[in-house]
């Protein structure tokens, strides 16, 4: 079972990190259990566009640039997609990156205490996320990141058991959608953690890495759906812990820590400190990863993963986000400029999946079927909504 296991483990190790287990603790906190919905949905949009994205990986054996590549015959329209989605990725991702080693550094913070070395911790994890893509290749990469996911999903749903939740309350959040007041943005940033735009591409240049054949897609099929469906429960059960803890105000995720101290005692910095650092290592990770695999299609660099150039681009990402928290930089207007291209980036992209997935030059007998390509239409919809909002709200219209 565990050789089956593969890029979907990263997939869901870069949905969950710091952002989401912030974003999820605010939820439950500020609504109780009544936006579990909302990650159900976000779950099942993710599974149906990544099963995509890895299907067209196997099939095509390229990454997903290099099909839109192929398949944009209109010079302007190839360039204009390929810039769009170059800027998104790459800069969009170094800003992202410092809330990944932010979050990792948090859970230093709970693990050590604020201290003398507190000021090298975000150097401390840049080195070890470094070490990790430096020395690693893919089937390495893959290894660590399910050890890590296990123990961040092991420390979250025990603290979710243990708070003992209202069951009847868990299901009603679960199966009724309801909105309360002033929840509409937590519930676009619960989907917006979720449905990550660059884990497409991520997942479209890991599944070839992993699978050659299209007899494999069964395999890639069934690892989508069980990653990123344990990767839901992961977000789930952060979400119904805020709920149930008794928890009053959250400034930091570590307050979470102070809520559980009751039920877990001082051990409940401990349980959170290693959940936060696993995600935001794994954040980490894939980000800068998906950057230069990204960069590696838009400009023709082969040799993979050990190419100079592709790991330059990695480096560069891996160390802005360093940079970010080292010395205090708050980049707000490039951050705010990574939502709009997000928010942009996120429609197209599952536009463009629908077209591709349906090609028979590409795919071959292993287009959508009617049931999936429903799915899909229903999720673009969904996605030009959540995409229209996340730029209103960045120009202040919303």
């Amino acid at each position: 079972m565990f050789k089956k296991i593969g890029p979907g483990v990263l997939v869901a190790a870069a949905f969950v990190g710091p952002g989401t287990i912030t974003i999820c603790t605010l939820a439950g906190v500020n609504f109780g259990y009544a936006l579990i919905w909302a990650v159900v949905l976000s779950i099942v949009a993710t599974i149906v566009l990544q099963e995509m994205a890895g299907r067209i990986g196997v099939v095509s054996q390229t990454g997903l640039v290099d099909v839109l590549k192929a398949e944009l015959n209109v010079p302007w329209l190839r360039n204009t997609v390929l810039g769009i989605v170059l800027a998104a990725i790459l800069i969009g991702n170094a800003a992202y990156e410092g809330g990944n080693i932010g979050g990792a550094t948090l859970g230093l913070q709970g693990l050590f205490g604020q201290g003398t070395f507190e000021t090298f911790y975000p150097l401390i994890v840049g080195i070890l996320a470094f070490l990790l893509l430096w020395w690693s290749n893919y089937k390495t990469l893959e290894k660590i990141f399910v050890g890590l996911v296990a123990v961040m999903g092991i420390c979250f749903v025990l603290c979710a058991i243990i708070t003992k939740p209202s069951i009847s309350e868990v299901l009603n959040g679960m199966f009724i959608p309801k909105l309360p007041e002033d929840s509409l943005l937590t519930v676009i940033a619960l989907v917006g953690t979720t449905v990550v735009p660059y884990n497409l591409f991520l997942h479209a240049s890991l599944t070839k890495e992993k699978w050659k054949s299209t007899n494999d897609l069964r395999d890639v099929k069934r690892d989508t759906i069980i990653s990123i469906a344990l990767g839901g429960f992961v977000s789930i059960a952060i979400l119904i812990t805020a709920a149930a803890a008794p928890i009053q105000n959250v400034d930091n995720v570590l307050d979470m820590a102070i809520g559980l101290e009751p039920l877990f005692g001082k051990m409940s910095r401990y349980f959170l400190g290693i959940g936060l650092l696993a995600a935001g290592i794994t954040s980490a990770i894939t980000a800068p990863l998906a950057a230069a695999f990204v960069t590696s299609s838009c400009f023709g660099w082969d040799n993979g993963m050990q190419n100079k150039k592709f790991k330059l681009t990695w480096a560069i990402v891996l160390f802005s986000g360093v940079a970010f928290l080292s010395f205090n930089i708050k980049p707000i207007q490039i951050i705010q400029f990574a939502q709009v291209a997000n928010g942009v980036l996120l429609p197209i992209m599952a536009i463009l999946l629908l077209w591709v997935v349906n090609k028979k030059s590409v795919m071959g007998t292993h287009t959508n079927s009617l049931t999936q390509n429903v799915f899909g239409f229903l999720i673009v919809g969904f996605s030009i909504f959540l995409g229209v909002k996340s730029i209103l709200k960045v120009i202040g219209l919303f």
